[in-house]
């Protein structure tokens, strides 16, 4: 019966890839794109992040979800996207705080977030102020959990409240190429949810590089997931992001992964923008002189409403260009201006989200 329903299953996942494939591959076929590189996902326990409320019931409590058509909620005792530690710490968490009062009382949201490494960061989220009796048995609830994960941390979180017992992050060690990168991923940030096909994304942008010399910008970096990769091929990378939290975590990755040749700043992709036809002067690139930098290549990572038109207009001005992009209609709206000037020579499909309609892809774009 179990390979009976897991063969259904990877016949589910199979047909929705299959309709991807033929939804991202009608979409770039306006620009004479070659055939699409297509990375699946594990159609099973691939998230390294999950987000549940929590429906209190007398004194049982668990986690739920809500059905998208009815709106209808759902208990979730297990949940298959979710990777196994996460699921495995989704039971032994309930079953420690159920009998305590302080650990329940108004908690209404668990969030998870998970690595590779095996390091687990659970925030709990209150409509109540948390007080010492809280962070009493928080502490203990870390203690407990700690003996089944490698390392594991407690957040409450309360309205304009924010308490750490641990750390507010993983460190995660990702495999590119036979080689191991450490990032750190805050909670509360944006980090790619599915860690192996992440690996993939990261593999395919290297092997577009491989013929490529100069230096690399990378626009919307986050932590530096692309920009410390690729930093091993190119003279000198520089990435923006507009996220403090994101750039302090960059930095301390560049560190961790012993590169010298990298610097994240803080600025908007428009602001970058701004710098680059030297409209305007930032205090943030203080000690970077861009005029000094050979940028031959732009990796753009942007969020769903694509590139603005003056991004657009600066990313043209580089022999290559590299977009990430999770939502391929905006991609599509973008590739209109960019194919003026460039030509698209690889793309490739990454099923991070399985089951959903959400396709991130990637696109090689040289200059004619």
């Amino acid at each position: 019966m179990e390979n009976k329903t897991s063969d259904t299953n990877l016949l589910q996942y199979q047909a929705q890839l299959d309709e991807k494939v033929d939804r991202l591959g009608s979409l770039l076929s306006a620009f004479d794109a070659p055939s699409l590189s297509v990375f699946p996902s594990s159609p099973t326990h691939y998230r390294m992040r999950a987000e549940f409320r929590v429906w209190h019931d007398g004194d049982d409590l668990f986690h739920i979800m809500f059905d998208q058509q009815t709106k209808e909620k759902y208990r979730v005792d297990t949940f298959e996207p979710a990777c196994e530690a996460i699921n495995k710490a989704m039971a032994a968490l309930l079953d420690i705080v159920r009998p305590s009062e302080s650990l329940r009382r108004k908690l209404f949201q668990i969030d998870y977030l998970s690595a590779l490494s095996g390091e687990l960061v659970i925030s709990l989220l209150y409509h109540r102020q948390l007080d010492s009796e809280w962070e009493r048995e928080a502490n203990e609830l870390k203690d407990t959990l700690s003996r089944l994960f490698p390392a594991v941390s407690i957040i409450g979180r309360a309205r304009k409240q924010k308490i750490i017992v641990g750390n507010d992050f993983v460190i995660e060690k990702l495999p590119i190429n036979n080689r191991e990168f450490v990032f750190k991923h805050i909670e509360n940030s944006f980090t790619q949810p599915n860690a192996k096909v992440n690996c993939d994304m990261i593999e395919w942008a290297l092997d577009c590089v491989k013929p490529l010399t100069g230096d690399l910008l990378e626009m919307y970096c986050g932590a530096g997931n692309f920009s410390i990769p690729l930093a091993i091929h190119f003279d000198n990378v520089i990435g923006t992001e507009i996220a403090k939290p994101s750039v302090n975590a960059a930095q301390y990755n560049i560190e961790q992964n012993h590169l010298d040749n990298v610097k994240i700043v803080r600025l908007a992709a428009e602001e970058f923008t701004q710098a680059m036809r030297d409209e305007r002067t930032f205090s943030r690139l203080e000690g970077i002189e861009l005029s000094d930098y050979k940028f031959t290549t732009v990796l753009v990572d942007p969020p769903r409403a694509g590139l603005d038109e003056d991004s657009l207009k600066m990313i043209q001005d580089y022999d290559n260009i590299i977009y990430i992009s999770c939502n391929p209609e905006t991609l599509a709206d973008n590739l209109q201006v960019l194919c003026t000037t460039h030509t698209v020579a690889k793309t490739a499909l990454f099923d991070q989200f399985p089951f959903t309609h959400h396709i991130e892809a990637g696109v090689l774009l040289t200059r004619k």
